[in-house]
């Protein structure tokens, strides 16, 4: 009697996981809680905090919002993922994707940008681009003339570049 109602409460704590088998082709917006796996024909948006697991024959055409995705199938469209994204190599990815971590496997194709969000700060990072010349100063060494030799002609040229742009000072 005891037993029963264990067993009945660690059924109800599961997680959802629903297949989409590959003869469904539906198109709209889609909302979303667990885990889905898309083995079909999908136009339209899809939402979830979960895991969307995209199969070899799916084809998706429309925009991706999730928690993580693994996709071994075919995404005409933006991605953004609050966990990851992971192309298997299968994978046809053709669309801009937005996630903190970004994985490709080889094999898979990707046609894009990928923007993996705000990169830590580095200590003095800021100080290195500040120091560096600005592109007026490259272009306003044109008193600097190329060496006559034939030796080393670039070594030397980029040499004088470099002494002059020291005695310059850099604007702030």
């Amino acid at each position: 009697m005891w037993g029963s109602k264990k067993k009945t409460e660690t059924k109800t704590n599961t997680e959802h996981f629903t297949v989409l088998g590959k003869d469904v082709t539906f198109k709209g917006i889609v909302h979303f809680e667990g885990t889905v796996q898309l083995d079909s024909c999908f136009e339209g948006e899809i939402h979830t905090k979960g895991v969307l697991v995209v199969g070899e024959h799916a084809v998706i055409r429309g925009t991706v919002s999730v928690g993580t995705l693994i996709s071994s199938g075919k995404i005409h469209g933006a991605i953004t993922a609050t966990a990851k994204v992971q192309l298997l190599k299968t994978a046809v990815q053709i669309g801009d994707v937005q996630a903190p971590v970004f994985s490709l496997e080889e094999g898979a194709y990707f046609r894009g940008q990928t923007n993996m969000g705000p990169r830590p700060s580095v200590d003095g990072a800021s100080d290195v681009i500040n120091a560096l010349p600005d592109q007026a100063l490259w272009e306003n060494a044109g008193n600097v003339r190329a060496p006559d030799s034939d030796t080393e002609p670039r070594q030397l040229a980029y040499d004088q570049v470099q002494e002059a742009l020291i005695h310059r000072s850099v604007p702030r």
